[in-house]
């Protein structure tokens, strides 16, 4: 243990003297106060901590005592519907003690060590064992079986190992490792947040991350075990994109940060997430759910903890062979921590004040993304994906926060403020968006969907372009002046945008959509141009064409349920060629 003395004290920024033994991201205790920090920067025997709790009040001359250990998390069960803070503070059970205001100093154990849980074993006696491998189950909640597994450095033989009711802090095995020592195995493991959790390797992200939202699986999906960015304006639907992913996606398990947001949000967060019911279990979405929750008037330095605290969380549930997403909302929030901890360090700032630094800090957090084999005698394959918002000041992604992370992500889901305006969700722009995993996840789906899907999703991407030229084209000089084709191609881009595109987040059906389904819709849509195109060419009105009833049809199919969506696209693709014959019988007479 060391023990040092405040020198100096700027905002959450606290400069310490004799602190020659510490080392960097050392957790300290500062003051009689207890308050909890960490060790940024070392000079000498001088420490710069960044506090994560209010640092009003504190005085030169005060204590600060090193523990000598980095900024760590618990691992264990009890990790499920928990709501903590930036540094897994239990907030539910901070507030049981200390109402509804976090009390400076205070010390919660982040997992209950009260609660027991059933421990049922996977290995018996006399088992080798090594880093990885899970020595037993306990059932966490009904959606998820929390695996224990043995810590990644460690490897040896199973001695005794126990089932029955335990709790995280109880011994249910011992291990005696290669130098013959007796190792004692709990249901809790601690892992320093800022190093990412090892692996056996990487794998090559070869499936998507379906979502049930048309835009993104159909035009720029994203891979499990991928990285993704919302930017977007204030407005703009970031929160309420990433709520409709964390609530639809094909994830086992999904940990949401928020990270410097308004409290007003994550507020919303923490009072919809029980009440939801997870489409996939039938049961509360928190059953699969760690929230953490860091809200912009929580110590700005405990932005920079959030992050990783999440993240090393959902790493350590990747471990067991789960798909995660990762929501962290937002990273802009943290990238202004870094560039306020930066200025009060006097380093030397780069563009816009941000620290030199902020695109390799990036860049290290969405690299602890990916689909791994995991440690493990019997290697699992878990997936990690990342979905992080971006908050640039006016929607301006010239910023460098914004740049940072395009340099860094594969895809990305550009918000519009005018589309946000127009009540078109998701508001994401698909003329500038875009997924650097579309051509490799296009086998995916012409094997697992449809051999034609990449080839719809091209012409429905040509037909957008062109509507964009040719919107520019009417504003000169008028729809009048369009040929009759480009005309029909106008018509076929508004049916992709308000009838595919547009979805309703809080309609049930709408909501969300089975790539089946997106299959039909796209193949109705470019039916419909496909069809009309040639009875166009053989001298159709195009007027007559675009007043058919069949496009109401088309645009209601959304709303049509799973389990009759076959039925309902013979009857409209009957309808069109019905109505289109109708409309030659007209035009002859």
């Amino acid at each position: 243990m060391n023990i040092g003395s405040i020198t100096k004290v700027s905002g959450p920024l606290v400069v310490a003297s004799g602190m020659r033994e510490a080392n960097m991201f050392d957790v300290v205790r500062v003051s009689e106060q207890r308050l909890i920090g960490e060790i940024i920067e070392m000079r000498g025997d001088r420490a710069s901590i960044q506090v994560y709790e209010e640092t009003s009040g504190l005085r030169t001359g005060e204590a600060v005592v090193s523990t000598g250990e980095p900024l760590s998390v618990e691992l264990g069960p009890g990790l499920i519907g928990g709501i903590f803070d930036g540094i897994q503070r239990p907030l539910e059970e901070i507030m049981k003690i200390a109402g509804n205001n976090l009390t400076r100093g205070i010390e919660v154990p982040a997992l209950s060590r009260e609660k027991q849980w059933k421990f049922t074993p996977c290995v018996k006696a006399g088992d080798t064992v090594t880093g990885g491998d899970v020595l037993g189950t306990v059932q966490e909640t009904d959606v998820v079986l929390h695996k224990i597994m043995l810590p990644p450095m460690m490897k040896g033989v199973v001695r005794e190992i126990s089932e029955g009711m335990c709790t995280v802090e109880d011994t249910v095995a011992i291990i005696e490792d290669r130098d013959g020592n007796p190792q004692p195995i709990g249901l809790m493991q601690k892992w320093p947040v800022r190093k990412g959790r090892p692996y056996t390797r990487k794998l090559a992200p070869k499936m998507p991350l379906v979502t049930g939202q048309r835009v993104i699986d159909a035009l720029f999906p994203i891979a499990k075990g991928g990285v993704a960015a919302i930017p977007g304006p204030f407005g703009s639907g970031k929160t309420v994109t990433q709520h409709q992913l964390a609530k639809w996606a094909e994830a086992d398990i999904v940990v949401y940060i928020g990270c410097g947001e308004r409290g007003n949000e994550m507020t919303d967060v923490l009072g919809e997430f029980p009440e939801l019911i997870d489409p996939h279990t039938g049961k509360s979405l928190m059953e699969r759910t760690v929230l953490i929750a860091n809200t912009s008037d929580m110590p700005v330095a405990a932005r920079e903890a959030s992050i990783y605290t999440g993240i090393t969380i959902a790493e350590y549930f990747r471990d067991m062979g789960y798909s995660v997403a990762l929501m962290a909302d937002s990273t802009s929030r943290w990238a202004e921590a870094l560039r306020e901890m930066s200025g009060r360090l006097e380093e030397m700032p780069g563009e816009e004040g941000y620290p030199a630094y902020l695109g390799s800090r990036l860049a290290q957090f969405y690299e602890r993304a990916g689909r791994v084999e995991s440690l493990g005698t019997e290697p699992r394959e878990g997936a990690l994906s990342v979905i992080g918002a971006v908050s640039p000041a006016g929607g301006d992604i010239s910023e460098p926060v914004s740049q940072a992370t395009l340099r860094i992500v594969k895809v990305f889901w550009g918000l519009d403020s005018a589309l946000a305006y127009k009540r078109h969700f998701p508001a994401i722009n698909w003329l500038t968006s875009y997924s650097l995993y579309a051509s490799s996840l296009g086998e995916w789906f012409n094997a697992n969907v449809a051999d034609d899907w990449t080839t719809l999703r091209a012409r429905i991407m040509q037909l957008l372009s062109r509507e964009a030229e040719l919107e520019e084209i009417v504003k000169l000089v008028g729809m009048d002046a369009l040929s009759p084709a480009d005309r029909l191609t106008m018509e076929a881009a508004r049916s992709i945008r308000e009838d595919f595109l547009h979805q309703l987040a809080f309609h049930e059906i709408d909501t969300y959509t089975s790539l089946k389904k997106q299959l039909l819709m796209m193949r109705l849509v470019l039916g419909f141009y496909d069809q009309s195109t040639a009875r166009l060419e053989a001298g159709g009105n195009i007027e007559k064409i675009a007043a058919m009833p069949v496009r109401e049809d088309i645009g209601r199919f959304k709303y049509v349920e799973e389990a009759k969506v076959d039925e309902a696209y013979d009857e409209i693709l009957a309808q069109l060629k019905e109505e289109l014959e109708h409309a030659k019988d007209e035009e002859d007479d």
